[in-house]
């Protein structure tokens, strides 16, 4: 029988603060009003006070109303029922359908022990070549996508929970406008991905707490598809207004604030997230792709800057298209070797012309004479742009590869590449 508490000791936005022994961090708590049980969770315990997060807001609640702690964490149900599904941040159903009770699990575990993990070496193939031919994606790796306000970010990820090659898609929603959760649900209904994904949708009127555990019901849900020898992608966004929910959350709490106002454990909240991501020896895995909006295209802003020391590597989406200086992924080489034996010669060769592209663009810019070298350039480019880095374009890594010797067979001799003669031998076209 768990305790009830009667008295509140102060009510702050959505906070409540009540004088308890024995409760435990992130534990849940029924809260009683004339407006019926709201459930609130321990967000802060300081020498004797407690302060509870009350998910449906504290309108109501006055300082005689009842708290009664449940002795138990926040916890998600999990079966295959749950593909297909789409909930709230607070596991509750969005589509309509029936409410799933079977199989509770904690959320917000600690991440798996190094011993029990593998070396990264096997492709996650997305049909986006900017992705599998430039910065291939490996299983178990945690990577951003940087990008700003405005961009088609949302877009990116729908194609990607489309096109992925895994079992499980988790998609975790932060702070959506109603349009973008409904562009998600509809797309992937539509093009038939629906029925191996889970969605956890948190929009911007929703309660902010389950901002908060989108991310851990979403890698809890993961988790437990995992060990059932699944390959699970989970896929976020966005983290900027779930470390905003965090920075809301801290200002109410009096919290002394860090930089920008963010909370000071910002890194260790975002890092608890992250390393989620793992592939278990001898089961399935957990890939995690995760947007970060930088406000004013900052990367030196608290959250793209935390995040890129906790990440292996980044995407920068801009202009619509994954941009190839920046981006980076850090465990690309453990995979690019084994795909197809002119896949890295093609990666550096392309990217190499590229850069001589942009300078070429700059010179042309100031009115410099154009020569042949320089019109081949040109030309080049503008096929690179649209052949590999539009985000409309989907195609596998094969044909990706096959594309890239055409369009060097297109602008330039093959001694113009510096490519070796015994793979300008195999693949040059013709």
């Amino acid at each position: 029988m768990h305790k009830v508490y009667h008295k509140i000791e102060r009510i702050a936005g959505n906070v409540i603060t009540i004088a308890a022994d024995g409760v435990t961090y992130r534990e849940l708590a029924h809260v009683q009003s004339p407006q019926g049980i709201s459930l609130a969770q321990v967000i802060r315990m300081d020498s004797g006070m407690v302060d509870l997060q009350v998910f449906a807001g504290s309108r109501g609640v006055s300082t005689d109303s009842q708290v009664r702690f449940l002795g138990r964490p926040m916890q998600v149900p999990f079966s295959d029922s749950l593909l297909g599904r789409v909930f709230s941040g607070a596991g509750e159903p969005r589509d309509k359908g029936p409410v799933i009770n079977e199989n509770l699990v904690d959320i917000g575990g600690p991440s798996v022990n190094p011993s029990r993990r593998i070396i990264p070496k096997n492709m996650v193939r997305t049909g986006i070549p900017m992705i599998d031919v430039f910065n291939s994606l490996v299983v178990s790796q945690k990577l951003p996508i940087f990008s700003i306000a405005g961009e088609p970010y949302n877009e990116l990820l729908a194609r990607i929970a489309l096109q992925a090659e895994v079992d499980v898609i988790v998609l975790g929603g932060m702070g959506l406008k109603y349009d973008d959760y409904l562009f998600f649900r509809d797309f992937l209904e539509e093009h038939g991905a629906l029925s191996r994904t889970v969605s956890f949708m948190h929009t911007a009127s929703d309660p902010i707490v389950e901002c908060l555990l989108v991310p851990d019901v979403s890698l809890a849900v993961a988790e437990q598809f995992a060990t059932q020898g699944k390959k699970v992608l989970v896929l976020l966004t966005d983290m900027t207004n779930f470390s905003d929910a965090m920075k809301e959350i801290a200002i109410t709490m009096e919290q002394v604030p860090s930089n920008r106002g963010y909370p000071g454990d910002l890194y260790s909240q975002l890092a608890a997230r992250y390393e989620k991501a793992v592939d278990f020896e001898g089961s399935g895995s957990i890939t995690i792709l995760a947007v970060t909006t930088m406000p004013g295209d900052d990367v030196t802003h608290p959250v793209p800057d935390n995040t890129g020391y906790i990440t292996e590597g980044q995407f920068y989406l801009r202009k619509g298209r994954i941009e190839p200086f920046g981006s980076l992924s850090r465990l690309k080489q453990q995979v690019n070797g084994e795909t197809r034996e002119d896949h890295r010669t093609i990666m550096n060769t392309m990217i190499q012309l590229y850069a001589s592209y942009k300078e070429t663009l700059e010179k042309q810019s100031m009115g410099f004479r154009m020569g042949n070298w320089d019109a081949k350039l040109l030309k080049y480019g503008a096929r690179f742009e649209k052949e590999m880095m539009d985000l409309s374009v989907n195609i596998p890594l094969e044909q990706a590869l096959d594309q890239g010797w055409k369009m060097l067979a297109d602008c330039f001799n093959p001694e113009e590449t510096g490519i070796p003669s015994k793979l300008i031998g195999k693949f040059w076209p013709g």
